[in-house]
């Protein structure tokens, strides 16, 4: 659950840590990016997509020397603790003890760093699995606490929409193509959803009638708790590089042999509000930073490492959007960009059509259930009260029933997965990514001077350290908010 302190889990090395942030980051996001870039252009691109991961690298930094303010607190406490039992425990002894007593009194006049440099480990180490809901109840009042989970409520119900969404699009796109007798999802074919799919039953009854087994088959894990087991998170990261790797490879072959038939504009700035969206998905990692830092076993270049493995996914990013928008039309381009290679002329062995084109349909169907179990347990947290229990009622069948309905609804009206993405991430990724890193950083930068003095240094401070960094982030986000509502108006009234 999001508000708990977690046990830490097995260790391992940084670099097995690398590996684990870049399969987090590169997901969903990745897929619906190249038709991001195209609307965009590609100049416009690059700079957003540059800037916007500089910024998540800086808000990952922030959380990171949160985790380690926590750490600190929680340390201390436990150190105060005992200190109190050790006095308890001698409080009937002999006037040597009051010796004792007294040296215990001279320590805790003296600032905690003193006491820290007199042997006792280092304070600001990362070793407890503190979750973000723990750290927002640690240096939020009561209303930022309520506030912390309004986001991440509202951005895993999107994530849900999300993948409600595209398991039932691309099974709509593979059998439909099959159903018409073509080979592959034909890229110049303009579809409507009241086009024939198969027989008398149109497109969009073929997609509800997806979107419906889905929700049959994977909703009900949601009533009970469920985890990614080691071999599965394998099996669907193994699946995740095979395809990405064979679309990139595919998309380049057919450059190199002129078949390329983009020609992207250089900038079109009424598809940047989606770009943006897009962007900030792809980048989302902070929610899940406490499971992936704490467990590495060597924190001493952690900022280095996080560093280096930004440049490797804005560089995986740059490859995988700029051939794809090399290789095809912008206007061919799809919503989900494994359904390009869903085409006869682009690939010709059918298996591997079908494996890219049913592709989301397998990695995305085993995260459903597992986001779905932690939007449930964040609206138990919310309205969770100290030493409360839930009727059984509330607890098995209305928060699992809020969890999923929602997003299954959206999914129902509609499959626009790229608007799908860009709102997520414009709105609710804004507040994760941005807002909450920033405030998260400035109050445990007070708390930790209140606590241990203005001479403490915690070690795993971020090296954006001045307050101007934290004010440039949430002045960010704010132009970010206003320009996206805006645009979404005028783009409205247009209409």
């Amino acid at each position: 659950m999001a508000g708990e302190i977690t046990e830490t889990g097995e260790l391992y090395s940084p670099y097995v840590g690398l590996v684990y942030m870049f399969n987090l980051i590169v997901g969903t996001g990745a897929l619906t990016m190249p038709k991001a870039f195209a609307t965009a252009g590609w100049l416009v691109s690059l700079i957003l997509l540059v800037f916007l991961g500089f910024m998540s690298f800086m808000t990952t930094t922030f959380v990171m020397e949160a985790m380690a303010a926590a750490n600190a607190q929680l340390r201390w406490k436990r150190m105060e603790n005992h200190k109190e039992e050790e006095e308890d425990d001698s409080s009937t002894g002999s006037d040597s003890d009051v010796l004792i007593q007294d040296s215990y009194e001279r320590a805790e006049k003296r600032p905690i760093l003193s006491v820290q440099r007199r042997g006792s480990p280092n304070l600001f180490e990362i070793t407890d699995r503190v979750e973000m809901g723990q750290m927002a109840s640690m240096f939020f009042n009561k209303v930022g606490v309520n506030l912390f989970y309004f986001c991440i409520i509202i951005y895993l119900y999107g994530d849900l929409a999300i993948y409600a969404a595209a398991v039932p699009f691309s099974l709509m796109q593979v059998t439909c193509a099959i159903g018409n007798d073509s080979c592959g999802v034909e890229a110049d074919t303009k579809y409507n959803d009241t086009d024939r799919c198969w027989g008398p039953l149109r497109r969009v009854d073929a997609y509800r009638i997806y979107l419906a087994v889905f929700t049959l088959l994977l909703g009900p894990f949601t009533f009970f708790d469920v985890q990614k087991t080691k071999y599965l998170q394998i099996l669907t990261s193994l699946m995740r590089w095979i395809a990405f790797a064979v679309m990139i490879v595919l998309a380049l072959v057919r450059i190199a042999h002129g078949h390329g038939e983009g020609h992207p504009p250089l900038a079109d700035l009424s598809g940047v509000r989606n770009l943006f969206g897009v962007c900030v998905y792809s980048f989302m990692c902070q929610h899940s930073l406490p499971s992936l830092i704490t467990p590495v076993s060597s924190k001493r270049h952690l900022t280095r490492l996080v560093f280096l493995d930004y440049v490797l996914i804005l560089a995986f990013y740059g490859l995988l959007s700029f051939t794809a928008i090399f290789c095809f039309r912008g206007d061919s381009l799809m919503d989900m960009y494994t359904l390009n290679f869903a085409r006869c002329d682009v690939v010709g062995l059918a298996a591997v059509r079908f494996f890219l084109g049913l592709f989301p349909v397998f990695t995305i169907s085993t995260n459903f259930p597992i986001i779905a179990v932690t939007l449930r347990n964040n609206w138990k947290t919310l309205f969770h009260r100290e030493g409360g229990t839930y009727p059984w009622v509330v607890d098995r069948v209305v928060f699992p029933t809020i969890t999923l309905v929602p997003p299954v609804l959206v999914a129902f009206c509609t499959h626009d997965l790229e608007s799908l993405v860009g709102i997520t991430g414009a709105y609710a990724g804004t507040g994760i990514q941005y807002v909450i890193p920033a405030f998260l950083v400035y109050h445990c930068r007070k708390d930790t001077q209140l606590a241990f003095g203005y001479g403490t240094v915690n070690k795993h401070r971020s090296p954006f350290r001045h307050t101007f960094w934290v004010g440039f982030v949430l002045l960010w986000a704010l132009s970010c908010f206003i320009f996206v509502t805006a645009n979404i108006v005028l783009s409205e009234s247009k209409l």
